[in-house]
């Protein structure tokens, strides 16, 4: 070819239907690609919805046991993608959130209610063995979980006509109207409540209670002191998902806020 021209019996191809199957060649390859890796993303998230709904069941099971009610537990398993993770029998978290959570009755008083307890488990170990047959234990390094105990529950616990908790400067404040036989007057006492947790359960301790023009009279204060301790409550909360234990509780606008933990917990364990 000479000039651009192809010479005396030369044949000419042109060189731009050849750059055009090339394209489209690397357009299809991508397009299979990304169809591809959109498969895996759905086969991913389906294998992780298949455990949740396990672990869910499992929840359920647990719960029903323990005489506990609450909604379907909402599931998550953390960490993508999930199929790796399979392999390797580690998991990054898994969220449990349950709501209406309420416990077993107390004599003629409803249980303890719960509007939404969040469980958050993390670096869980399960064999693909545990999965596949269904035998043996998984297992989480942590968990820690929260929750909220509605102020009504604590009223009812209390069991007193007139009595309001709410949150004060991050405590737990009380109003409560009282019936002096002594002075023959009816006051309305207020107090600040000690919150501490004991082996598990939330204690609320109700020691100085104080009312507008209260007479300085030993009797009275007697009689409110007494009338105080009535005030005082162990709140029984509901058994926990995972062996978590209480550790910590203070007040909110909403509730009490609860903080529970617990290390090394066999999750489930099949046998």
């Amino acid at each position: 070819m000479a000039n651009g021209y192809p010479a005396e019996g030369e044949t000419y191809y042109p060189e731009q239907p050849r750059r055009r199957r090339g394209r489209r060649a690397l357009v299809i390859l991508l397009i299979v690609l990304l169809v591809l890796a959109g498969l895996l993303v759905v086969a991913d998230r389906v294998a992780a919805g298949v455990a949740e709904r396990v672990v869910a069941d499992r929840i359920n099971q647990e719960m029903a046991k323990q005489d506990v009610r609450a909604s379907a537990p909402d599931v998550t398993v953390g960490g993508f993608p999930f199929l790796t993770q399979v392999v390797g029998g580690n998991y990054d978290s898994v969220k449990v959130v349950l709501r209406d959570v309420q416990g077993p009755p107390q004599g003629d008083t409803p249980g303890v209610r719960i509007p939404a307890l969040t469980v958050d488990a993390r670096n869980v170990a399960a064999s693909i063995d545990t999965l596949r047959t269904g035998q043996g234990e998984v297992t989480a390094r942590t968990v820690d979980g929260t929750g909220t105990i509605s102020y009504d529950s604590v009223v009812a616990l209390i069991d007193r006509p007139g009595v309001t908790l709410r949150e004060q400067g991050g405590k737990l404040a009380i109003s409560a109207p009282v019936q002096v036989p002594i002075i023959n007057q009816e006051l309305t006492l207020r107090g600040i409540a000690d919150l501490t947790v004991v082996k598990g359960e939330v204690v609320i301790n109700f020691s100085e209670l104080t009312a507008d023009d209260l007479p300085n009279n030993a009797t009275i204060r007697a009689f409110i002191s007494t009338f105080a301790q009535q005030l005082s409550v162990t709140v029984p909360l509901p058994p926990l998902p995972f062996a978590l234990e209480v550790r910590e509780v203070r007040a909110l606008p909403n509730g009490l806020a609860v903080a529970a933990t617990a290390r090394d917990v066999a999750l489930s364990e099949v046998s």
